[in-house]
């Protein structure tokens, strides 16, 4: 594959800001933070290259075979921040694409130092040398465990010279999770992109949805609005389950026809800038909700806003799932597929056949992002700048207690949700109510 463009650098500033930070939090430590190998399938054939979430937050270089080494302050030096990567090659430029080199890359991004990427396994011992504390992702990688552990041995063999290696070892996830989980302005803004383009493409599938269509012609529908509106791609296989499909909660086939009568549901989102957006919509395939589907969907989407009316600042995580699983049990004893009381089932988990999964996770980065969701037994306080997804449903598959009419329904909702000062702001825009599914899918493909 060819690539012959020549990226510029996008600010530097808040990644500046990021390394910084967490410089501050390292103390007489070293950091030593890899980005994600290149997968090859032959020599000739490459996939498409995607970084290591932990290594873009801090740096923003987009490239693979590069690490970034954090030293923080000591007595002898001020903290700095150290690139190594490929060097310049015209060469190989013609036929994988530009690359920076160390030089334009320490200028661009704004390191300390760059150095090519051969130079790091010599130069590692004496960077890593009578530091307090060596910080990585250890258990991640094994080769990268193997290398760091050659350069402590390395440093033991210094020490009639008076060296010594790292005191103590610790996971470096543990402060960049506390980090990733609240995201700054810069952040916010790239998944404000993200989520205006993920709703697009979720309602040009439901403007061109017709019975008989393949479930992987809706998901090109989606393709084709991500990448015309300039997302990356998608941000994981995209779920087009028509029919009872939608009752697998990872079916990713997409190779079924979609039926006349039946609703097809779609989970997808596109990523931008390494940022995910990540949104489910149910909807009938030829326009019309019938009553049995309506009254199902009713009940998901009040599942919804009670959960987005309970996130805000100082609650727990757990709370928007607990609102949500309060009116989806009360919905499955509506329809006469639970029996009792509403804490009766939620006690003895009754409502697990047909609801079976949290009401959301943390996004970012990651489609499932960084960041604890509960440390012992108390659940992770919610606060501004926090962003998660919402994603009540109820999955009817045939079974005892399941009204004919109901069975083989499965319906999910989902949107992208930002803590803020005051509650919590949705900010994916698909539509979402039953009257606007059916305004959309009745004016159809001619419709902007």
């Amino acid at each position: 594959m060819t690539n012959t463009a020549n990226p510029q650098a996008s600010t530097h500033t808040p990644f500046l800001n990021r390394r910084q930070r967490l410089l501050a939090q390292l103390g007489d430590g070293v950091a030593i933070v890899p980005t994600a190998p290149e997968r090859v399938r032959n020599r000739d054939t490459q996939h498409p290259y995607r970084f290591d979430s932990y290594f873009w937050y801090l740096s923003g270089f987009p490239e693979p075979e590069a690490v970034l080494v954090l030293l923080g302050a000591s007595s002898a030096a001020p903290a700095r921040s150290l690139l190594f990567c490929r060097s310049k090659n015209v060469e190989r430029e013609t036929w994988d694409g530009f690359r920076y080199g160390p030089e334009a890359a320490k200028e661009a991004f704004a390191f300390d130092e760059a150095w090519p990427i051969e130079e790091l396994d010599r130069r590692l011992p004496e960077l890593i040398a009578d530091r307090e504390t060596l910080w990585h992702s250890f258990g991640d990688d094994s080769a990268w465990d193997a290398r760091i552990f050659s350069a402590m041995a390395t440093v033991r063999g210094m020490a009639r010279a008076g060296r010594r290696p790292p005191r103590t070892l610790q996971d470096l996830r543990a402060p960049l999770d506390a980090m990733r989980l609240v995201k700054d302005r810069h952040e916010i803004g790239i998944m404000r992109r993200a989520a205006d383009i993920a709703s697009a493409g979720h309602a040009r599938a439901m403007r061109n949805c017709r019975p008989g269509m393949a479930e992987y012609e809706l998901e090109a529908e989606l393709t084709h609005e991500f990448r015309r509106r300039g997302a990356d791609g998608h941000a994981y296989s995209p779920i087009v389950a028509g029919g009872a499909n939608a009752c697998i909660l990872h079916y990713v086939d997409n190779r079924r026809l979609l039926a006349d009568s039946a609703l097809v549901l779609i989970d997808a989102g596109c990523e931008v800038e390494g940022y995910a957006a990540d949104i489910t919509r149910t909807f009938p395939v030829n326009g019309r909700f019938t009553p049995a589907q309506r009254d199902v969907y009713e009940i998901v989407l009040a599942a919804q806003a009670a959960a987005v009316a309970a996130i805000r600042p100082g609650v727990p995580f757990a709370a928007y799932h607990d609102a949500a699983l309060r009116v989806l049990t009360q919905g499955l004893i509506d329809l006469k597929i639970l029996a009792g009381s509403v804490d009766g089932a939620i006690e003895s988990e009754a409502y697990k056949p047909w609801y079976m999964h949290r009401t959301g996770h943390w996004l970012g980065l990651d489609v499932h992002d960084a960041g604890d969701y509960k440390s012992g037994e108390a659940w992770t306080t919610l606060a501004p700048g926090m962003t998660l997804t919402v994603e009540p449903g109820l999955y009817l598959r045939p079974g005892e207690g399941v009204p004919p009419e109901l069975t083989g329904i499965g319906i999910r909702i989902e949107d992208d949700v930002l803590v803020t000062a005051d509650g919590a702001h949705v900010y994916t825009t698909a539509p979402k109510s039953i009257a606007e599914i059916e305004e959309v899918m009745l004016r159809g493909s001619d419709a902007p």
